[in-house]
């Protein structure tokens, strides 16, 4: 079982392109490749890896909200931004959401 969810996993990161950008950023990219993307606004997040991420404190599944680009805990009310197609699950980096909903309602009355 572990090892179809490893793969599948891996299947996932190679078609966002992950390991594409993790190259980069240790400077092993290859030129051509830096000439394909120029111009090309960031990749976006791809959905399919909501199958393999949790929340890091709650361990609950996360939601994709595309119009603020994050992914969302309902249940903590804490949203992880995504950053170039690639989610930063640093508990620090998470904005609270339910804190916002109070504010709007109170600034609607």
């Amino acid at each position: 079982m572990l090892s179809g969810a490893r793969g599948r996993l891996a299947s996932a990161l190679r078609a966002s392109g992950v390991g594409r950008r993790c190259l980069h950023a240790t400077g092993s990219r290859p030129s051509a490749d830096r000439s394909e993307r120029a111009g090309q606004p960031p990749s976006a997040f791809d959905p399919a890896l909501l199958e393999f991420l949790v929340c890091p404190l709650s361990k609950k599944p996360l939601r994709y909200e595309a119009s603020t680009n994050e992914l969302i805990n309902e249940e903590l009310g804490i949203a992880y931004p995504i950053i170039d197609g690639i989610p930063n699950m640093i508990p620090q980096a998470a904005r609270m959401t339910h804190q916002d909903k109070k504010q709007e309602e109170t600034e609607q009355h």
